[in-house]
């Protein structure tokens, strides 16, 4: 073997090392910057201990009988709370063809998957709130209603008190 080849592949591998070393601390040095900006982020959000009131609050109207309408409202009742989790509170209005969302047995299509998802939020603490007045231009009452949304006398007044107490508006 000549000595330039052996010369070579000593080089070679100092090389490798060096490269290897600079990574490694490039890694180092990149995962502390990440570390101290989530830290910075934890630092600028106020401490929030269980049973605090959420800082957000919102409320939808369901007034629609067309799926897609309820598809994008479930849809976005669940990116707030992807996005907010447990500080925020959103409550849902359904009234007029929208009631059909919360009855036992709609008279008008909505899809099982809504009707899934409509379950799967109020476990994750969303309140729906069922019209009453519409359920009696329809001949319904309570017992016509799914047991985890609650029957209130007129939901357009709802709306009004619920914003009253600063819940956003949101209507589609």
């Amino acid at each position: 073997m000549s000595t330039w080849w052996k010369w070579n592949v000593a080089v070679d591998t100092g090389r490798r090392r060096m490269v290897s070393g600079l990574a490694l601390l490039a890694g180092a040095i990149a995962g502390t910057g990440v570390a101290r900006a989530e830290d910075k982020q934890a630092q600028d959000k106020p401490l929030r201990f269980p049973g605090d009131p959420p800082e957000h609050l919102v409320v939808y109207q369901i007034n629609k009988p067309e799926a897609d309408y309820h598809d994008h409202i479930v849809f976005s009742v669940g990116a707030m709370l992807r996005q907010y989790g447990d500080n925020i509170k959103i409550a849902v209005v359904a009234f007029g063809p929208g009631i059909h969302v919360l009855l036992k047995n709609p008279r008008r299509p909505v899809t099982q998957t809504v009707r899934e998802k409509i379950a799967s939020l109020s476990d994750y603490g969303v309140d729906f709130y069922a019209c009453g007045n519409t359920l009696k231009s329809l001949k319904l009452g309570d017992k016509d209603v799914v047991p985890f949304a609650k029957v209130v006398e007129v939901g357009a007044s709802t709306l009004m008190e619920l914003q009253k107490q600063g819940y956003a508006y949101i209507s589609w």
